[in-house]
């Protein structure tokens, strides 16, 4: 089974560093592109204050030189789906699981394992960077479908910005997540029900070693249940009553 998950835009300050990494020629490809961006244009890529768009420069001028620090991907990363994964509690068989069945999407290493080592940048797939003359996704097209081509079964708790990057063929065989709250009788579905129940949900299947769809049907999380009702072949729907 593999679990994708996306990345972050946030990062966590506290992260240990460790040594550096090499990248793959498709990283390096893209690092020497936006190493040549200046301040003002990464600001316009970024749709951010040029203030922000010095800090970005000054880590892609780092990654560029070889002198950036390193950091375990799932440590690194601290958007609110990443806060709400138990990180600080997991032990050495929670660690083995996650190195196994845990792979995370990014716009810069390709599908990477969630304790591989990154370091700190800011890019995603809505940015309107071109690479050898393609946009990121079809760049990195190839290289994602491979990475989940010969297994059974895989586990998108990826937004739509990243299960994109995968050809139809291959996101035609995801079985999706869907996080509801019922309030009143009405179904609501928001980012940020998403984000948090997205890390509590891996936090469980971490914990619980799940492996198969019917192990996952068991999971209650936050007042979260499966719903066989609001389900389908290729959806698992949780609900929480509020």
């Amino acid at each position: 089974m593999k679990i994708l998950i996306p990345t972050a835009k946030e990062l966590n300050k506290k992260a240990i560093p460790n040594e550096t990494v090499c990248l793959s020629d498709k990283s390096t490809e893209i690092v020497s592109e936006i190493a040549k961006l200046s301040i003002e244009d990464l600001a316009k890529a970024y749709k951010i204050k040029e203030e922000k768009a010095v800090e970005e420069f000054s880590r892609w001028e780092k990654i560029n030189n070889k002198t950036a620090k390193s950091f375990k991907a799932l440590e690194l990363f601290n958007g609110l789906m990443y806060r709400n994964i138990d990180r600080a509690g997991f032990d050495e068989t929670d660690e083995k699981y996650l190195k196994e069945n845990v792979f995370i999407t990014t716009s810069l290493y390709g599908v990477i394992g969630a304790y591989d080592l990154i370091q700190e940048h800011r890019l995603d797939f809505l940015q309107n960077i071109k690479i050898a003359n393609q946009s990121l996704k079809n760049f990195w097209r190839e290289d994602y479908d491979k990475s989940i081509k010969d297994e059974e079964l895989i586990v998108s708790l990826l937004s739509s910005e990243f299960e994109e990057v995968f050809s139809k063929e291959q996101r035609d065989r995801f079985t999706r997540i869907s996080f509801m709250e019922e309030r009143g009788g009405v179904l609501k579905v928001h980012s940020t029900i998403s984000k948090k129940a997205r890390g509590k949900f891996l936090t469980e299947l971490v914990k619980n070693k799940v492996l198969s769809v019917d192990e996952m049907k068991q999971i209650k999380f936050d007042g979260f249940e499966f719903s066989e009702k609001n389900s389908d072949e290729k959806t698992l729907a949780f609900i929480a009553k509020r």
